[in-house]
């Protein structure tokens, strides 16, 4: 078991879930995978080189990376020729939204950042199994060093600082799908030795009481309708929270 975990009100930073899935099948679905199907990731300021990546599930079907607005989230063709990655996602009972492989080529790095709202607590579990990968790959979470583990379910929370770094001469690809939270989820996590965090009340684990009003104020004035949403909804939850 490995995890990351100091005490029930501290929200999992990773977590090694207890799914692990035949490595050769895995390498032979992506195998099936043309060459043509992969693009470098839009989110350029994220990373130095060699992040690339294919869709199998996404806004409007879309095998691209790139976001499709006003459309539901459906398979893409490409899934349907990878009936293991399929096999896979179906031993999750959860709703899935976004699932993609995602590959940091021989001597890629992706820079420290956050993905806002991606955490159990904040409705997103984004989980990953490692296709192709090394030892010497890692994760820096938080500042902490971590191995992903081929072919076995890893959590990240994702909403952590978070970067990677791949000194091999091979790629790193991991099957990454996020799962919208819900209690099956919750008892996996248990399973697997975790502790489960009292359930943040903001839909992202960095804001909290201290700072919602400054964020509140930024969302107003960036003068975007999703950010006017986010600042409704945090002002109702906010208001909860103060009411006697």
């Amino acid at each position: 078991m490995t995890s990351d975990m100091t005490n029930s009100q501290t929200p999992v930073r990773y977590l090694k879930l207890p799914l692990a899935f035949d490595a050769v099948r895995l390498q032979q679905d992506l195998d099936s995978i043309g060459a043509e199907h992969w693009a470098s990731h839009f989110n350029t300021n994220d990373y130095d080189t060699g992040w690339r990546g294919v869709a199998l599930r996404s806004v409007g079907g879309q095998t691209s990376l790139i976001p499709v607005h006003d459309a539901a989230f459906s398979d893409t063709a490409l899934l349907a020729g990878c009936p293991y990655f399929a096999h896979v996602l179906a031993q999750f009972e959860c709703d899935k939204t976004s699932v993609r492989l995602l590959a940091l080529d021989a001597g890629g790095s992706i820079k420290p950042h956050r993905d806002s709202g991606t955490s159990r607590e904040g409705g997103v579990t984004r989980l990953h199994i490692p296709i192709q990968t090394s030892e010497q790959v890692t994760f820096c979470i938080d500042g902490e060093e971590i191995h992903f583990s081929e072919a076995h379910t890893w959590y990240l929370n994702a909403s952590c600082e978070h970067s990677a770094r791949n000194p091999t001469e091979r790629s790193r690809i991991h099957l990454v799908f996020d799962c919208v939270s819900n209690p099956w989820l919750e008892q996996l996590f248990l399973s697997a030795g975790g502790t489960l965090a009292t359930a943040h009340p903001y839909p992202d684990a960095n804001i909290h009481d201290g700072n919602v009003t400054s964020v509140i104020q930024s969302l107003r004035a960036g003068g975007h309708a999703s950010g006017q949403r986010l600042a409704q909804q945090l002002e109702a939850i906010h208001a909860g929270r103060r009411a006697p």
